[in-house]
């Protein structure tokens, strides 16, 4: 594994264990046994550290629904958004440290929105795949497609951090539960002539 990966590893480790206080990059790069230096040999700054973490780190969430939009007229509603809450729901998990680390820094918080990233980014995908279905004749006309991207992915978000909150181990069969149930009611609302 090169220096690179070391740190990106290194810097989830420090994140999940010690949280946004301990996630100076002094800490990281001790715990990925280089200096401090060699982190800025990779990334520029803090922030292009943390994107990185968020892109190559995570579970493959944004990819996933970044292809929705191609896929969409495929398959069924239903199945493209329980694929969608499979991977969110351990990728807020994941993400939960990032986002508090994020949010406690102005200048971290500002990058990230500069960038074009952040919990809406996630939002416009989704809703804008959920258009391209209500084009289709999938979802009903007059269905609001923001709100049920919001509602998605609030649920997987909430289901996330209630989790961590209670310090719950995760759980396939009951998160596979809790997709089938989310998709079935959210579609309830959504499906013509239902």
């Amino acid at each position: 594994m090169g220096t690179r990966d070391r740190i990106l590893d290194a810097a989830v480790d420090v994140l999940r264990t010690r949280g946004q206080a301990g996630a100076t990059t002094k800490e990281i790069a001790r715990a990925a046994g280089c200096s401090e230096g060699s982190l800025y040999t990779y990334f520029a700054t803090k922030a292009d550290l943390l994107h990185a973490v968020m892109a190559e780190k995570l579970p493959p969430f944004i990819p996933l629904i970044s292809a929705l939009l191609e896929r969409a007229g495929e398959d069924t509603v239903p199945d493209h958004l329980e694929e969608v809450a499979r991977v969110a729901v351990p990728y807020f998990v994941e993400m939960t440290p990032l986002a508090v680390t994020v949010l406690a820094s102005p200048d971290l918080n500002e990058s990230v929105r500069q960038q074009g990233l952040g919990p809406q980014r996630a939002n416009q995908i989704v809703a804008s795949y959920l258009r391209l279905e209500q084009r289709l004749g999938r979802i009903r006309p007059e269905a609001s497609v923001e709100a049920a991207a919001a509602l998605l992915l609030g649920a997987c978000q909430q289901r996330a951090m209630q989790g961590q909150f209670l310090g719950r181990a995760p759980n396939p069969a009951d998160d596979d539960r809790f997709v089938k149930d989310l998709v079935a009611t959210l579609t309830g609302g959504l499906t013509p002539g239902v």
